[in-house]
């Protein structure tokens, strides 16, 4: 693997409404501004579930966590109410990327149909074309719009199952949420939505903390992770490889023949699937080794009272979630600082990074058109994603200078650039907050089950709030920053 270059496959925009290329970006933006807004006033009108209400600034901070799939938390999630939970739920779930790229592809196919520009593909571009053959053509858009919508509901809907049946046989994890208060079939509906969707949020305070003896739970949630994450689109062709044998009809095979044509970003052809699902393998893998080496024996008591295949389980489980869900077993503060420099890479990188033998072909020459050029040009200008990611880390370590410098332990630059980069990658991790680690001891403090950014200064979440907006549209400035490369 020395030789192969490692390339970043670019996650595509999901929500390609029928505007320009040059409104798209706002289009994005006023959708998950809005959804926010809609969250933040369900969650304000609605009671919590204990007198300790939220104030404005962190329920609209919980509400653009939801919609953007970060999982970023300032308050304990217990806080909120039955149908509060709910309201979250349906939040992360129009907020997922499978579902903004299903009603994207609905609407992008429905502009082509009224316009008449269903594309021809090699396959049919002969003049002598039949009409049958150019029928299949048109029908497969329909079929794939099918697919993909079954999919989606498909992995919810099991899942949340899965979790429910599993709940019933075992006492044990039901008794847990029974002693929080917490209904088990909105924890299996909103846990499952939550993974699949790759937010990370958990009903409970301690996240997955209280149930990592329940290997069968969490082996449920880590297939979610990966269905509904960075192996969609190796699990989306599988579906439709094996619909197409299973059936036999023409339209299926076009579908994979053609999965260029289809104008779905997230339709992979079959190499780059493979090279993708090794690539997972391949860092999840990895990130096992690394993380088992360390934390085996970790003195903190992470693994307390965990047999050896409860321990692999839930390491396993700790390390896919490093991509982009969250979810933890383990209190992130106490692992090792050499797995925290691990993890901020695994955060960082794209959805879809592979390993790819094949180079890309670049245009040689630019195009003299003037939108061309201007295009261009914003392109070398814009900043690289690390540029953005130093930015915002400068500024929030600006406006918590007082707390870098009086609570040193707590507040230090590695926890902070964690918490920027896991809202930047929309995943959730955080190293939290102890008081017991304060160098002037508070008696007021209190330690609380949320994140690091619970303790941050108004300034400071603001800053957070705008990553997290930025992480979820990444896709439009990925590419940028090449005025910037030096070399």
């Amino acid at each position: 693997m020395k030789n192969l270059p490692l390339y970043f496959l670019r996650s595509p925009p999901s929500l390609r409404l029928p505007v320009s290329a040059a409104n798209s970006f706002l289009a994005h933006l006023s959708y998950f501004i809005t959804l926010s807004l809609i969250g933040y006033g369900s969650l304000k009108l609605t009671k919590t579930r204990t007198s300790a209400t939220p104030n404005d600034l962190n329920i609209f901070f919980t509400s653009v966590s939801a919609a953007t799939v970060s999982s970023m938390s300032v308050v304990e999630m217990e806080v909120f109410s039955n149908f509060q939970l709910l309201i979250i739920t349906t939040l992360m779930f129009l907020g997922g990327e499978v579902f903004l790229s299903a009603v994207s592809f609905q609407l992008s196919h429905r502009n082509k149909q009224t316009n008449h520009d269903i594309p021809r593909t090699a396959e049919f571009e002969n003049e002598s074309a039949t009409v049958d053959e150019l029928s299949i053509s048109k029908s497969s858009f329909k079929v794939l719009g099918r697919i993909i919508i079954g999919y989606l509901l498909a992995t919810n809907i099991g899942g949340a199952c899965m979790i429910i049946i599993y709940l019933i046989m075992v006492p044990h994890a039901r008794h847990v949420l029974e002693i929080k208060g917490i209904n088990f079939i909105t924890f299996s509906i909103f846990s499952t939505v939550s993974t699949f969707t790759n937010c990370g949020f958990i009903p409970t305070n301690e996240n997955m903390i209280v149930f990592k003896k329940n290997s069968g739970l969490l082996i449920i949630l880590a297939a979610e992770v990966l269905l509904g994450g960075c192996l969609y689109p190796v699990g989306l062709r599988l579906v439709i490889m094996a619909a197409a044998k299973v059936t036999g009809k023409k339209g299926w095979r076009y579908i994979l023949k053609n999965d260029s044509a289809m104008g779905y970003s997230h339709l992979l052809s079959g190499v780059r699937c493979r090279f993708l699902a090794a690539t997972a393998a391949g860092f999840i893998i990895l990130q096992l080794i690394i993380f088992c080496s360390l934390e085996w024996n970790n003195s903190d008591g992470i693994w307390d009272g965990m047999n050896p295949y409860e321990k692999v389980v839930g390491s396993f489980f700790q390390v896919i979630n490093s991509r982009h869900t969250g979810e933890s077993v383990v209190d992130i503060s106490l692992i090792s600082p050499a797995i925290l420099v691990v993890f901020l890479v695994m955060m960082y990188l794209p959805p879809y990074t592979t390993f790819l033998p094949l180079r890309t072909k670049e245009k040689a020459s630019i195009t003299t058109d003037g939108n061309d050029k201007r295009q261009h040009l914003v392109k070398f200008l814009t900043f690289s994603q690390l540029s953005y990611l130093a930015i915002f880390i400068t500024l929030i370590c600006i406006s918590e200078r007082d707390k870098l410098r009086n609570d040193p332990l707590n507040f230090t630059v590695l926890n902070i650039a964690v918490e920027v980069i896991s809202a930047y990658g929309n995943v959730g991790f955080s190293s939290g907050y102890s008081c017991k680690r304060q160098v002037v001891a508070d008696s007021t403090c209190r330690d609380a089950w949320y994140g690091f950014a619970g303790r941050w200064s108004a300034e400071g979440k603001l800053i957070l709030i705008l990553v997290m907006f930025f992480g979820r549209l990444k896709s439009f400035s990925m590419h940028g920053g090449k005025a910037w490369k030096l070399s």
